[in-house]
């Protein structure tokens, strides 16, 4: 017995489904444009060569059996992927990437802004399979440099890790210290001491990088961390009063309107964070040349992932002189 999978005759299967759509051999052949002998003796051979009935016959109609069913199945995504492959290799031939992967860095991830970016590409590359990938921290160039990013929203710094990517200053966010409302800390008079501070928890989100040194955001010598794994749960935790912590300005102003949470000054406030759009060198296709050019103009589709940025700070961004001082912004 040939244990091997039958040799199957496309014009074949385009016969078996003109006629389990039609349910007639007749109707099928007068479609096709052929005898109904025809038909029936193609799809005798039909199932000959697959070993098992297709339809059951009557004197009124054919029906489909179990096998023919999912022989239909399989059969309409055939002609289906073969109907549109045509325009797919013309896609490829355009340099339209096939496959594109998308790094946001969970300080800008917001589901609603990212589901209507990948609406936009999606219209506009309807062949090309996307990948969005969320990173924190250093995760975001651990996921270019080693889990095949095509291009990162939000990589640490100003300047490129290394020669082989290119970036787009996308702005900075602003941190802020706040806590709740009720905590021990609105108490203390300011600016508030690092002694003050580690009496208490901070709230962090784990850096997700792997083969990059893992950084954090901020902690003190000897204080209790708890880790989330989102910004979102973070800046939950900052208004149940589980932990303290900086969180981004922009993210925080209505909640400090609303007394939802209060503002404290500290003696060693954090660094602002520099953020970039990043993509690899040399190998851009129109997917990353796309993306690129909605950055640029700051289109209204992908104005929400930025919520968080002062973007007036991109401005005029000095060059790095070397590979050091890339790596000493990014790093920082």
């Amino acid at each position: 017995m040939n244990s091997g999978l039958p040799n199957l005759d496309l014009e074949a299967i385009r016969t078996f489904v003109a006629v389990a759509r039609l349910k007639s051999f007749s109707a099928a052949a007068q479609h096709l444009h052929r005898t109904t002998s025809a038909i029936s003796y193609r799809i005798k051979a039909l199932e000959d060569r697959v070993g098992t009935p297709l339809f059951v016959r009557t004197t009124r109609q054919v029906t489909l059996t179990s096998a023919g069913v999912v022989l239909l199945e399989k059969a309409t995504q055939i002609f289906e992927w073969l109907e549109e492959l045509p325009d797919e290799l013309r896609q490829v031939g355009n340099n339209v990437e096939p496959h594109f992967k998308l790094v946001i860095n969970n300080l800008l991830y917001d589901a609603g802004a990212a589901a209507a970016l990948l609406d936009n590409l999606s219209r506009a590359f309807p062949y090309t399979e996307f990948e969005f990938r969320l990173a924190v921290y250093m995760g975001v160039w651990d996921e270019l440099l080693h889990n095949g990013g095509h291009m990162a929203l939000g990589a640490p710094g100003f300047h490129t890790i290394n020669d082989d990517f290119a970036t787009h200053a996308l702005g900075t966010i602003h941190w802020i210290f706040v806590v709740s409302p009720d905590h021990p800390l609105t108490q203390v008079p300011e600016p508030l001491s690092d002694d003050d501070l580690r009496r208490f928890p901070a709230i962090n989100v784990q850096d997700t990088a792997i083969r990059l040194v893992k950084r954090v955001a901020w902690k003190l010598s000897g204080q209790k961390e708890l880790l989330v794994p989102d910004l979102q749960t973070k800046l939950l935790g900052h208004l149940t009063g589980a932990g303290i912590g900086f969180l981004p300005e922009v993210m925080v102003r209505e909640h400090l309107r609303a007394g939802r949470l209060v503002a404290r000054r500290v003696v060693h406030p954090r660094s602002s964070s520099p953020l970039s759009l990043v993509w690899r060198q040399g190998t851009t296709g129109r997917v990353c040349s796309h993306l690129q050019e909605l950055f640029v103009r700051k289109a209204d589709v992908v104005m929400p992932l930025l919520r968080n940025v002062d973007v007036e700070d991109a401005g005029e961004i000095p060059q790095a002189s070397d590979q050091s001082l890339r790596l000493a912004t990014v790093l920082d």
